[in-house]
């Protein structure tokens, strides 16, 4: 189970931490608020904020080493690196832990020139050889397609030991909403052809959080089945942006640090923040939704998103768990720290009990 938990974390974070750190993966504030002459908003002096004691020593050293690099970086005063650059960065770091995967692979073609990649573990039996995963990657809807959308599904598949496709979504700038959408419905079509709902679950974490919350909805509203479960990994949900956290936590995120960043309003793209496809916390969950997983953290960017999402769910009577991870940012601590294995530990207990496997 821990190297299953490293390597399921290191391919939940990597899309929404090495992608995003550029600013990709981060909401754009409408106006720079941190300074203001509104005695009705709350005036916080500036403050000093070191790891806290109350987490591992690993997660202590991650926030360490990343509060180090932001003040390299502020003190360099040039750009942070490309969204290129990290890219490569990723695979690089992927490319090893999916090594020893055994099984196959198969690209299918969908109808928009998008890809949906099919994985196929070795050694399935019973419940597992019938059970599939749908996965949709991170990245600020800019970033995470290609070889590390591939390397991403292989990963899923090692770690439930199951069925997984992965959707190589269109991205924006030259793609915006609702393309990515567009072509995870499509793929989600092309899967039921295959399989049963009852046989799936879909999951999602930052910008895929929120095309796979967006695609419940979509789903549901033209008559689709619905999974078994729903796995949402610190997930954009508010496009709006009006959460607590955004600002909170702008400089206390050590991933998505100062909250820029242009990837969700390149894909927003002029459309209304409010339409529940584009933030699904908006929706209405009452007209049916399946089970649902939330997991974020503390110092979390989009921990109001995660938070009130819950509540939403809670609302309307649809059965969710929440978990947030104490001083956690964006995509938790790289799969390197216990609490990382906490959050994939419970993702799993509730992945296999939806599909009727003892966690």
């Amino acid at each position: 189970m821990p190297d299953l938990t490293r390597r399921r974390l290191h391919a939940a974070a990597l899309t929404t931490v090495l992608l995003g750190a550029s600013g990709a993966a981060r909401p754009t504030l409408a106006k720079d608020r941190t300074m203001s002459n509104d005695d009705t908003a709350l005036h916080v002096p500036a403050q000093v904020i070191p790891p806290p004691k109350s987490i591992s020593p690993q997660g202590q050293a991650f926030l360490a080493a990343a509060a180090k690099r932001i003040a390299e970086r502020s003190r360099a005063g040039g750009p942070p690196p490309s969204t290129e650059a990290q890219s490569a960065a990723a695979v690089q770091f992927l490319r090893p832990r999916a090594a020893g995967f055994k099984g196959s692979l198969e690209e299918i073609a969908l109808p928009s020139g998008a890809k949906l990649y099919r994985v196929v573990p070795e050694g399935r039996k019973g419940r597992l050889a019938e059970v599939v995963y749908m996965d949709i990657h991170g990245g600020g809807f800019i970033s995470g397609g290609g070889e590390m959308c591939r390397l991403l599904a292989t990963l899923r598949a090692q770690d439930y030991g199951a069925e997984v496709y992965s959707v190589d979504y269109r991205l924006a700038p030259e793609h915006p909403f609702p393309a990515g959408l567009d072509d995870c419905m499509a793929a989600y079509r092309e899967i039921l052809k295959r399989h049963k709902a009852t046989d799936l679950v879909v999951g999602g974490s930052s910008a895929g959080g929120n095309l796979a919350a967006g695609l419940m909805l979509r789903a549901r509203d033209e008559g689709l089945p619905l999974p078994v479960a729903l796995v949402l990994l610190t997930p954009a949900l508010d496009m709006t942006h009006s959460g607590d956290s955004v600002l909170t936590n702008r400089y206390l995120d050590v991933n998505l640090h100062g909250g820029g960043g242009e990837g969700p309003n390149a894909y927003a793209a002029g459309s209304d923040p409010t339409t529940p496809y584009l933030s699904p916390l908006f929706g209405d969950f009452t007209k049916g939704w399946p089970p649902t997983i939330l997991a974020s953290g503390t110092r979390d960017l989009l921990l109001s998103d995660t938070v009130r999402m819950h509540r939403a769910l809670r609302r309307a009577g649809v059965a969710a768990e929440l978990h947030v991870t104490e001083a956690g940012p964006h995509g938790g601590f790289m799969g390197g720290a216990p609490e990382d294995a906490d959050v994939i530990s419970e993702c799993r207990r509730f992945v296999y009990s939806g599909w009727g496997l003892p966690g």
